[in-house]
């Protein structure tokens, strides 16, 4: 397995072992159907969150939430309405991200609620 796709697992591990504890229920990790994906799917307070999880080993060029762009939000927010649907849900949505940075064996977690709203289409 190449390297970034270790540290990607690692992250999205420490993510959701991170949720668990603030109290979410995980519903999906690693979900996809078709092109779709996304990193993690919870539940808390009757609202659906849907978690892009960003995990860096260096922030020399950028820091990880910013690699969340237009085209990937776009996709996030494609992928949840996909999801939604397979599943017969109907509760409000709130897109996250957690940005994750590792810094030698030290984990360094920020969660970003409401980090961003779906475009209008």
């Amino acid at each position: 397995m190449a390297r970034h796709n270790k540290t990607g697992e690692e992250g999205e591990l420490r993510a959701t072992l991170y949720l668990k504890e603030a109290g979410y229920h995980i519903l999906h990790t690693n979900w996809r159907v078709g092109h779709y994906e996304l990193d993690i799917v919870a539940e808390k307070d009757n609202q659906l969150v849907i978690v892009e999880v960003k995990t860096r080993t260096s922030l020399e060029f950028e820091i990880p939430e910013a690699a969340v762009g237009k085209g990937k939000i776009r996709r996030i927010v494609s992928a949840a309405d996909e999801y939604m649907q397979i599943n017969n849900m109907d509760l409000p949505v709130r897109f996250d991200i957690i940005s994750i940075y590792k810094n030698n064996e030290k984990y360094e977690i920020e969660h970003i609620e409401d980090a961003f709203y779906p475009p209008i289409m």
